[in-house]
């Protein structure tokens, strides 16, 4: 890499991350302070969005009474909620180890850490909805927490960054909808809405860094990340929603996952809140011939 090109590459993300810490001052949330938590919670209300639930649409949803599905989108919102708290945990360690030694007087530097402060009140706020809601705890399966172990201990320049924007990409067309439910649980919507509004720098943030880091990769490089993007959304995608939720709201669990799986409207909600992921991949040259098939067996595309 030249030193002209190195020059463009960072004034490139400095300008892109001094945006984005105007941004952050002007518009922060406290999510102590700004969800009702104390309100109580309508015993009708859903956890997400039915039609957002891994079962909506199949024979098993019609069979379930209305306090079973609205006790499982509790479960699975808590779910998806504490799979994020998981790999926020992880992506807090790969930022940090990305900008470990580098200029602290850079933009750059300062937003990392800026998002590193959001993603902590992020896993609290999630991690507190999960309280109120009386969620038990739920973990992704053994392998991938130990494969994402090594991933972020190992992981550098945009194959750091790029597990990053894929869950936030994924979460985020979800939460824009929840919102917006006017049947969804107030701290969730209220959740949702912060989460959104933050992230959507957090995501402009992760862009930015992979682009500079495909700045001048080469073909085997940009194959292998584009197989570590693959992988890591398979794994993201299997993973939010633990199968014990099916166990924990009273439902035969081996025929709930082969609902779920085969359940056409899920399918097709993956792909609408992947829309923008596989565009930018595929502007990135990262959505390649061999990864195709990855995404396609997770719906992503």
């Amino acid at each position: 890499m030249t030193a002209a090109t190195l020059f463009r590459e960072q004034a490139t993300i400095d300008d892109v991350t001094a945006r984005l810490l105007e941004s952050s001052a002007a518009l922060s949330y406290d999510p102590q302070t700004e969800v009702a938590w104390d309100e109580p919670i309508p015993d009708d209300h859903y956890g997400l969005n039915p039609e957002w639930s891994t079962l909506f649409g199949t024979r098993l949803w019609d069979e379930m009474s209305e306090e079973q599905r609205v006790l499982l989108t509790r479960h699975e919102v808590g779910s998806i909620m504490q799979t994020g708290i998981w790999f926020e945990m992880m992506l807090q360690q790969l930022i940090l180890r990305d900008q470990y030694a580098k200029n602290p007087a850079n933009p750059e530097f300062r937003f990392a850490l800026t998002e590193i402060a959001d993603e902590c009140r992020h896993s609290l706020m999630f991690a507190r909805t999960c309280d109120v809601l009386g969620i038990p705890q739920y973990l992704p399966p053994r392998a991938t927490v130990e494969l994402a172990r090594f991933l972020k201990s190992t992981a550098r320049a945009e194959q750091a960054y790029g597990p990053i924007l894929i869950a936030e990409e994924i979460l985020d067309v979800m939460q824009r909808d929840w919102m917006r439910g006017e049947n969804v649980v107030h701290i969730v919507r209220t959740t949702s809405k912060i989460h959104v509004v933050e992230e959507a720098r957090h995501m402009k943030f992760a862009r930015a860094e992979i682009k500079a880091g495909l700045e001048n990769a080469g073909r085997f490089r940009r194959e292998m990340s584009a197989r570590l993007f693959a992988g890591a959304a398979w794994f993201i995608a299997r993973a939010m929603v633990s199968p014990e939720v099916y166990v924990n709201v009273g439902l035969d669990k081996e025929r709930a996952l082969d609902e779920a799986r085969n359940n056409p409207h899920r399918k097709a909600m993956m792909r609408l809140s992947c829309v923008h992921l596989m565009d930018f991949l595929a502007d990135c040259g990262l959505l390649t011939r061999r990864v195709m098939p990855i995404y396609q067996s997770v719906h992503m595309i």
